[in-house]
């Protein structure tokens, strides 16, 4: 039985209507991922045919010796089975456990290191070993989905999509490290500040926040454009133009993300008693040792939500950096949009949809492994009012 008191139960038709909504809505949010996905396996004759089913199981695929038998989706559910058992077990308490940033950044190291191992295997050793096994498992080896990987060895090795992928990671990075320093200093000494000019500051950070993107660029744009001339007097005749560069684009996404960053960082300090920093002090701790030493341990949910808030800024970006990037420095949603805004053909259209299907990857995984962090930080108060 359940421990609800009885007049705090929800009728029958409450919880039915509420739990149908929500499925609703998952379904809603999910579909369209999930189709993308599908499609960026298929040849394109399969990926934007009108039917589903031809979409789902791909005959043209699997006529052009592109597929997957029984034994191969048994082999795959596997390694995807082992893979999460083996991040929850081995990587997850890395992550969630108590530790210096030392210790997250070398998380992160293991991280990329075990990403590349489940490629590896996944997509290079599986299908070498499968490939013997077919041809002996009669019945069972014959191909009963159409999938391809061509897309993605097009988007990735051919088009050199991996450049825009590290082009994002040094904007994304750049843009979350300097965002997290300044903002926990500033929310920080705003929280313990008694002074009413933090209220007006504050206010000032959100109107400044709330200012369109294209305001902030067309600012910046004249300063990158000229930089080499005032930059020459300190570095030389080879002072370079910031314009293209990802310093520029990580400097007005700054801009753009750190009033919202001040503001979620000082609700997570405000809502941290005062008398750890006093207990602290009587201990012999400087402020900055209080807050390096006693504060920040405890803030570590409200600053991993926070960064997670400033990577989405970021990863997510078109604007900034469509304008500020040039060419051979373009992140991943530009070099997207790019393959729509010119002639395309199907076959670039399913390319451009596996590249679209690629950077959400990091997004899940980030999602996935911070999910406790981002509850506790959210329910901690840090987006009240």
């Amino acid at each position: 039985m359940s421990d609800t008191p009885r007049a705090m139960q929800q009728p029958f038709g409450l919880k039915f209507g509420s739990a149908a909504f929500l499925t609703f809505w998952c379904l809603l949010a999910i579909f369209p991922i999930f189709w993308i996905a599908v499609m960026s396996f298929k040849v394109p004759v399969d990926a934007f045919d009108s039917n589903p089913f031809v979409v789902i199981f791909g005959p043209e695929t699997r006529e052009a010796g592109h597929g997957l038998s029984v034994l191969d989706v048994l082999a795959g559910i596997l390694i995807l089975w082992l893979t999460a058992r083996l991040a929850m077990r081995w990587l997850l308490p890395m992550a969630v456990g108590e530790g210096a940033l030392q210790r997250l950044f070398s998380w992160f190291v293991l991280l990329l290191g075990f990403g590349a191992l489940f490629v590896l295997t996944f997509f290079y050793l599986l299908p070498l070993v499968m490939g013997p096994l077919n041809a002996i498992a009669g019945p069972l080896g014959n191909p009963i989905i159409g999938l391809t990987t061509q897309h993605y060895e097009a988007v990735w090795v051919e088009n050199e999509f991996w450049r825009n992928f590290m082009n994002s990671m040094i904007v994304t990075g750049g843009v979350v490290t300097v965002s997290l320093t300044v903002g926990t200093l500033a929310g920080y000494g705003l929280a313990r500040s008694g002074a009413n000019f933090a209220f007006w500051l504050l206010i000032i950070a959100l109107v400044f926040r709330a200012l369109p993107h294209s305001v902030l660029v067309a600012g910046y744009l004249p300063v990158f454009i000229t930089s080499s001339e005032w930059l020459e007097p300190f570095l030389g005749e080879n002072a370079p133009t910031l314009y293209g560069q990802p310093l520029a684009v990580i400097a007005v996404l700054v801009s753009i993300n750190q009033p919202f960053t001040i503001w979620m960082l000082r609700s997570f300090f405000q809502n941290i008693p005062a008398e750890l920093d006093e207990a602290a002090r009587v201990d012999g701790c400087t402020h900055f040792q209080a807050f390096r030493w006693v504060i920040m341990p405890v803030m570590w949910p409200g600053v991993i939500t926070t960064g997670l808030f400033s990577f989405l800024l970021a990863y997510n970006d078109y604007l900034v950096t469509a304008l500020l990037l040039d060419q051979s420095n373009q992140t991943m949603v530009p070099a997207i949009a790019g393959y729509f805004n010119r002639e395309t053909t199907t076959t670039d259209q399913v390319e451009a949809v596996a590249a679209a299907v690629s950077i959400t990857a990091p997004l899940f995984l980030l999602v996935m492994v911070f999910q406790r962090q981002i509850v506790s930080g959210l329910t901690a108060g840090a987006v009240k009012g």
